[in-house]
């Protein structure tokens, strides 16, 4: 049923979610990281191309008087190379002079007007390298480029026939680098989902058996447990068994036997006197003997009897002065095993209080509902550090929160010193 409730908490449903979510991550970072790689292929190519475009075509029929604005030079010019330019995804053309002047461009508007020049358009006039990168529309340049999504321009040095170096840039379509990125996202994105697609395949299948051979083998570990539980508590039950049926009755019948001689008449004051503190110290052998029986396991614990077992168990807290509270309710229709963990880990606190707490108050106190049964034993004697390392293996926490795991329950134990100590233990019904 649990696992009906909690499908998630199945380790093959954790492993599909895992790849889902692996899958996702991958084709998102496929995507960025083509991206990337599609912007530098275009970038590269783009260069390839404006360094051709600058030197084998534009650069040889550059007639003088060209980087000067004369409209003669302009015309032969245009009609010398546009055609050869304009080739491809380039969209655009423009020359620059040093000082930001247009030259040259196929949008004739922009023929003489001066723009300012950047740090990176100006560290190519000056160097001759090749750069390039996503055009901005918003410049005043740009302002005939109506591309909604960008253009990619390149910029290279060429020199005009006159010797002065000049900047010419090409404009490349947006679309150049989608393509790569196709390109290059595609292959990629197969070889990863192929991957994933096998793992996937792989991994249920393999993954589903070591989950059943796991909850068969848990099962039989739990089942394992419960019979160990039950053969232990089938002991107790018959080594108090046969303890008050064979030690016990010869130890009282002792003690009367004892007590009836020491009341014969003709016995001498010294042995009667002898006989009488035998009786004694046998009929105090014989309540710490039943004390012992009531620890080893009380008669009749079950729900209903869970009160009187634990008002037993704290009559030695009694008898040595602790003021001792016990309240039990809402328990019934608690199964057994449920009610033997109460009384153990009740037993164990009851027990530690007593040698170590110097307490002067001790109350128990039960109470249950439908899903679970809770229990608290708090004293307020001289307390201690939960974190400090046991000396001697006092206050049995560690014995007390395996006994509680092992049962099925949680177990929390708050305590300081002076501030005395209080247990607390949730178990399921």
């Amino acid at each position: 049923m649990k696992g009906l409730r909690r499908p998630w908490a199945s380790p093959l449903v954790q492993f599909v979610v895992a790849s889902l979510l692996l899958f996702a991550v991958a084709w998102w970072a496929t995507g960025i990281f083509s991206q990337r790689a599609a912007r530098s292929e275009a970038l590269a190519d783009a260069r390839v191309t404006t360094e051709l475009l600058a030197h084998s075509v534009a650069e040889p029929a550059m007639p003088k008087g060209l980087v000067d604005g004369d409209p003669g030079a302009i015309d032969r010019f245009d009609r010398a190379v546009l055609a050869r330019l304009l080739v491809g995804d380039v969209r655009r053309i423009k020359i620059w002079r040093g000082d930001g002047t247009v030259v040259y461009s196929d949008e004739t508007q922009l023929i003489g007007k001066r723009f300012a020049l950047d740090g990176e358009q100006l560290s190519v006039l000056h160097s001759g390298d090749t750069e390039g990168g996503i055009s901005d529309l918003r410049r005043r340049e740009n302002r005939f480029e109506t591309d909604e999504d960008g253009l990619l321009e390149v910029y290279t040095r060429i020199e005009s026939p006159e010797g002065q170096p000049l900047l010419f840039e090409a404009y490349y379509s947006v679309e150049t680098v989608h393509k790569r990125a196709a390109e290059v996202l595609t292959p990629f994105r197969r070889i990863t989902v192929g991957a994933l697609l096998a793992l996937l395949l792989l991994g249920v299948p393999l993954l589903g058996v070591l989950t059943l051979r796991l909850t068969r083998a848990s099962r039989a570990r739990e089942r394992l447990m419960r019979r160990a539980i039950e053969s232990s508590e089938a002991e107790r039950r018959r080594i108090a068994r046969d303890l008050h049926d064979g030690v016990v009755q010869e130890l009282a019948g002792t003690a009367f036997a004892l007590s009836g001689t020491a009341r014969e008449p003709s016995l001498p004051p010294g042995l009667r006197d002898s006989l009488t503190e035998s009786s004694r110290s046998l009929r105090r052998s014989l309540r710490q003997l039943r004390s012992l029986l009531v620890e080893i396991h009380p008669p009749g614990l079950d729900a209903a009897g869970l009160g009187a077992a634990l008002e037993d168990l704290t009559a030695l807290a009694g008898s040595a002065g602790v003021e001792t509270t016990v309240s039990v309710s809402d328990v019934e229709g608690a199964p057994d095993h449920v009610v033997t963990l109460v009384w153990r880990v009740a037993q164990e606190a009851i027990r530690n209080a007593v040698r170590h707490a110097d307490a002067a108050r001790l109350a128990v106190e039960v109470r249950g509902d439908e899903r679970q049964v809770r229990l608290t034993v708090r004293d307020d004697g001289i307390g201690f550090d939960p974190a400090a390392p046991a000396r001697n293996g006092s206050y049995g926490l560690r014995g007390l929160q395996s006994l509680v795991e092992d049962g099925g329950g949680r177990v929390r134990v708050d305590s300081a010193p002076g501030a005395g100590t209080t247990v607390r233990m949730v178990v399921e019904r």
